[in-house]
């Protein structure tokens, strides 16, 4: 280490908390802190001459915190210190690795667990209870998530093209904006599921639930919704052109703003349909 590097060491105490760093730390990884601003030269900080510790006031932060208008002072202050640079609301809980180990076993759940982000693409992850988990932006392509269950889970935006989710069960999932071109959906429950603006392009929904679920604005081309219950669902400028419809259940369903070109309805219940 070189003189100058340690000449630039600081010692701080702050509530009672002792800390070894530098002044580079504190003014340059993050120039807008408290920290920063306190040791940048335009303040007057108190130092024990026979510990070496600089003792920062607390009022004097928060007098800066308010200057600044920030919020969470000691959180930040954590937060410059092990040289944190990831969001805590955004930061998965689990690694990719993680769940490879844990899939190995019999019963594998993952309830209320944080894994946005995660890159769970071509896993084995049939039978997994991912139930009220935050997925949002998981890539699951081409995963097997055959029976899994996605009860209540917050998945907005994820991406599960080609992935095979047979029988899974999406009963009040959030998949606002998701990508499942292409997945297999066979006799899936997506019961009052939020499906706003999905790409189901080309998948597979026979004998799909989908009954009261939001399917507004969603891209469901040439999608195979063969004895698929739609009761209740809403279609407002849903694309469903070329999609098979043939013995659907899609009584009392409003296809008033729904593109329905070249789509098959043989056999479909449309008993007060409103078209």
């Amino acid at each position: 280490m070189k003189d100058s590097d340690l000449s630039s060491l600081i010692r701080l105490n702050i509530g009672g908390k002792k800390y070894l760093t530098t002044t580079d730390t504190l003014t340059r990884r993050e120039p807008d802190s408290m920290l920063a601003a306190m040791f940048s030269g335009r303040h007057t900080v108190r130092q024990d001459a026979e510990k070496g510790y600089v003792f920062v006031d607390r009022d004097e932060l928060i007098r800066e915190a308010e200057y600044y208008q920030l919020l969470g002072l000691m959180e930040g202050i954590t937060s410059v210190l092990n040289k944190r640079k990831e969001e805590e609301d955004s930061c998965a809980e689990l690694t990719r690795t993680d769940i490879i180990k844990c899939i190995q076993s019999e019963r594998v759940r993952f309830r209320g667990v944080n894994l946005s982000g995660l890159d769970l693409s071509k896993l084995d992850l049939s039978f997994v209870d991912f139930s009220f988990a935050c997925l949002k932006n998981v890539f699951f392509s081409r995963a097997n998530l055959q029976c899994a269950k996605f009860r209540d889970v917050d998945a907005e935006g994820s991406i599960f093209h080609n992935a095979t989710l047979r029988e899974c069960e999406f009963t009040g999932a959030n998949l606002r904006g998701a990508l499942l071109a292409g997945a297999n959906l066979q006799s899936a429950n997506l019961q009052d599921a939020c499906l706003i603006a999905c790409s189901f392009c080309g998948a597979d929904l026979r004998s799909a639930h989908l009954q009261s679920a939001d399917l507004t604005d969603a891209n469901l081309e040439g999608a195979n919704l063969e004895g698929a219950n739609l009761k209740g669902a809403k279609l407002s400028n849903a694309n469903l052109k070329g999609a098979n419809l043939q013995r659907a259940y899609l009584r009392h369903v409003n296809l008033r703003d729904t593109h329905l070109e070249g789509a098959k309805l043989d056999g479909a219940n449309l008993l007060g349909a409103i078209r």
